[in-house]
C-alpha cells in the first residue's frame, strides 16, 4: 500500500486495510471496491486512486460499453498492482485476463466449474443461512452483507458489529463485510473481516471542490 493518503477518510481506510492484513490470507486483497453503473459511473477514476494490493470487482449489469470498461480496468489494475475481478461474467473475465470472478449468491454453483481457471473466486451472501450455503463451494472468500446500516436501495437489515463478528469468526473461510462501510465503520469490520464497499471507496476518487 504505497499510496500516500491525502485525506482523513483515506488514512482511516488504509489503516483498516492494514489491520485486515494481520489476519487475512496474503493472496487476498484486504479491501474490495465493488463498482456500480449508477453509483460509480466512472470506476476508473476511483480504481486509479486505490492503494496497491486492494481489489476491484467490476459489476457491469449489462451496461453499454462494459467490455471496453472491463479492458480498461484490467489494464489499470495490472499497472497499479490491484487484484481485478469480474462479477457474474467468467467469459469476460477470461477475455480481459482478470484475476478472478465474483459470483452472486444465485450463481454460486458456477464456482465449481471455474475453480481451476481463476486465482480468486468470491461469492455473495446476505444472511447466516446463505453464508453457510456459500462456503460449501470452492470459493476463496464470501462477501457478506449488509454489515452496517446503509442507504443503498438494495441494502437489507444491518447485521451490526456483534453479529458480524460472530458470523465472520465462525466461518471456515475469509469474509468481507459489505454495506455501510465508511471511514468510521471500516476499523470495526477490519478486526474480523475484509472490507468491501461501493460508495465507501469514493474517498480514493477525484477530490471534489
Amino acid at each position: 500500500m504505497s499510496l500516500e493518503p491525502q485525506s482523513w477518510p483515506q488514512r482511516k481506510l488504509i489503516a483498516a486495510a492494514r489491520a485486515v492484513r494481520a489476519h487475512f490470507p496474503p493472496a487476498l486483497p484486504p479491501a474490495l471496491f465493488l463498482t456500480d453503473p449508477a453509483r460509480t459511473p466512472d470506476p476508473l477514476a476511483i480504481a486509479g486512486g486505490l492503494p496497491a494490493g486492494f481489489g476491484v470487482v467490476y459489476r457491469h449489469f449489462g451496461a453499454p460499453g462494459h467490455r471496453g470498461t472491463a479492458q480498461a480496468l484490467a489494464a489499470l489494475c495490472n499497472r497499479r498492482g490491484l487484484v481485478f475481478m469480474v462479477a457474474a461474467d467468467p467469459l469476460l473475465a477470461v477475455e480481459v485476463g482478470a484475476d478472478g470472478v465474483h459470483w452472486p449468491y444465485r450463481l454460486r454453483r458456477e464456482a465449481r466449474k471455474w475453480q481451476a481457471r481463476f486465482a480468486v473466486q468470491t461469492v455473495s451472501a446476505h444472511s447466516a443461512r446463505e453464508l453457510r450455503a456459500a462456503i460449501r463451494f470452492p470459493v476463496d472468500a464470501v462477501v457478506l452483507s449488509t454489515a452496517f446500516a446503509s442507504a443503498s436501495p438494495s441494502a437489507g437489515a444491518a447485521l451490526g458489529a456483534a453479529r458480524l463478528r460472530q458470523l465472520a469468526g465462525a466461518a471456515p473461510c475469509p469474509v468481507y463485510a459489505l454495506g455501510g462501510l465508511t471511514a468510521e465503520t471500516a476499523g470495526i469490520a477490519a478486526k474480523v473481516a475484509g472490507l468491501a464497499a461501493v460508495d465507501g471507496m469514493k474517498p480514493f476518487g477525484p477530490i471534489r471542490t
